[in-house]
């Protein structure tokens, strides 16, 4: 009695694994693929990761960072061969599924993470939100405090909202140019 449900059909799968192993599961999961032969069943193994731009000290950097921590995606056919490889490669936990039944992810979820690993603009990440007091560091208003009113994450800007003569007046800022207190 086949313990899987074997459709013969070629989807994608969402593997559990342990945080921070994600990457050394799918180089794992390729080499088990090669030597196990079983390329005509696991097709490939891949972690979800994009591209964001982090601002710590004044410094811009990108980086990689996983969509999903603790998730590797996994194309293949299931049978009880292909779910036996894949199920005991080290530091896999399982499969999302429903039991011991793996369920393949939709289409529309496989193109909405394509998109975001493609996506060739990183984003902004910044260590500060709507509402919080930031101080300025640059420009004019440099040393003024104020408000977080507004985020462009895409653009790298920040609204803050400065107190000058008694009113409040929204600032256009880079986020390089304003630090949380």
């Amino acid at each position: 009695m086949s313990r899987q449900q074997v459709t013969g059909e070629r989807h994608w799968y969402v593997l559990h694994t342990y945080s921070g192993y994600e990457d050394s599961v799918a180089w794992n999961l390729k080499q088990r693929i090669e030597s196990m032969d079983m390329q005509d069943k696991i097709f490939e193994a891949l972690v979800p990761k994009e591209k964001k731009i982090k601002i710590k000290e004044g410094r811009r950097t990108t980086v990689e960072e996983k969509i999903f921590p603790g998730y590797v995606l996994v194309d293949m056919i299931v049978t009880d061969d292909s779910w036996y490889v894949v199920r005991n490669t080290p530091n896999v936990t399982g499969f999302v599924g429903s039991g011991t039944v793996p369920t393949p992810i939709s289409d529309e979820e496989l193109a909405y993470l394509k998109k975001r690993m493609g996506a060739d603009e990183p984003k902004f990440k910044v260590d500060f939100m709507v509402g919080d007091l930031v101080k300025i560091q640059d420009g004019p208003f440099k040393d003024y405090e104020g408000k977080v009113g507004n985020l462009d994450e895409q653009h790298g800007k920040v609204k803050v909202m400065v107190t000058i003569f008694g009113r409040e007046t929204p600032v256009e800022l880079d986020f390089l140019q304003v630090k949380k207190i």
